[in-house]
């Protein structure tokens, strides 16, 4: 009996996250592919019949397939931006020592303690047409240039606080790397930018991948920032979506263009997290 017990407690323990799991995760998600296949009349509703007509009406017309690329797009702008500025920070930040990196860190992290509305709003102020930017070039001599509900602004707002989940994860994995490996590369004649593109960053490189996956993903679902900065004219999935469930109240197509954009960051991602994971188990192999 007590065998029995003691092979069964995995499956205890494991329980209540997983029904969690289920009820939180896979059964609205299950729901919602449900929902996009039915029926919907601007009189009467959604009706209780099965269709494909929402995805065919997605897949054939080019405003929707417009907002898909510009969605993944900026998104991955995002993500080549926060890994370009975050590796070196996170790099800087692994070669400081007490207090300073619990000060660069707070700095790093403080962002995530502030409502990514009030960061919005914060980054609307500064790129209007009367905000600081246009102020300060109108104050060098400069014309003013129109920031506010612009790709640019989308961009620009999106890694300020994507940057943080960038550097966490490269840190981490610097963190891990032994400092007198990098010292002995430079011992063996090796310079410093070489140490570091044929010693470090194998080493960081599925440091990299996570920061990379959360930074994507959150970009790709991002609401607030594109609905703020975007305006009403410049929209991404999530606003798309947001205004079928709430204003066309046309929640079927709704669904459907929430499970489509979910389907293609899931196909992006597996594919990027292979390829990265390939080329660093040949790199460290």
């Amino acid at each position: 009996m007590s065998v029995g017990r003691s092979a069964a407690t995995p499956f205890w323990l494991a329980g209540p996250g997983a029904l969690v799991f289920l009820g939180l995760i896979v059964l609205p998600l299950v729901l919602t592919v449900i929902l996009s296949f039915h029926a919907y009349d601007h009189t009467t509703g959604i009706k209780n019949e099965f269709t494909l007509a929402h995805y065919a009406a997605v897949f054939s017309d080019d405003y929707y397939l417009g907002i898909f690329w510009r969605t993944l797009r900026l998104a991955a702008l995002t993500t080549l931006i926060c890994a370009v500025i975050g590796a070196p920070e996170a790099y800087i930040l692994s070669r400081m020592r007490d207090p300073w990196r619990s000060v660069f860190l707070l700095v790093i992290i403080g962002p995530l303690l502030v409502s990514v509305v009030v960061r919005a709003f914060g980054w609307s102020m500064l790129l209007g047409s009367t905000g600081l930017v246009n102020q300060s070039l109108q104050g060098l001599g400069f014309e003013s240039v129109r920031l506010l509900y612009t790709e640019t602004a989308i961009v620009i707002a999106l890694v300020h606080v994507m940057l943080p989940f960038m550097v966490i994860p490269v840190w981490t994995a610097l963190q891990k790397l032994d400092p007198m490996v990098e010292a002995a590369a430079w011992s063996l004649g090796a310079s410093h930018f070489t140490a570091l593109r044929r010693v470090v960053l194998p080493q960081v490189s599925l440091g990299m991948l996570s920061g990379s996956l959360i930074v994507f993903g959150l970009s790709a679902s991002a609401f607030a920032i594109p609905g703020l900065l975007g305006g009403r004219r410049l929209k991404m999935a999530a606003t798309l979506v947001y205004d079928e469930y709430m204003h066309e109240l046309n929640w079927p197509l709704g669904a459907t263009i929430a499970i489509i954009v979910l389907a293609a960051n899931l196909v992006i991602m597996l594919a990027y997290n292979r390829v990265i994971e390939t080329r660093a188990r040949k790199t460290l192999g």
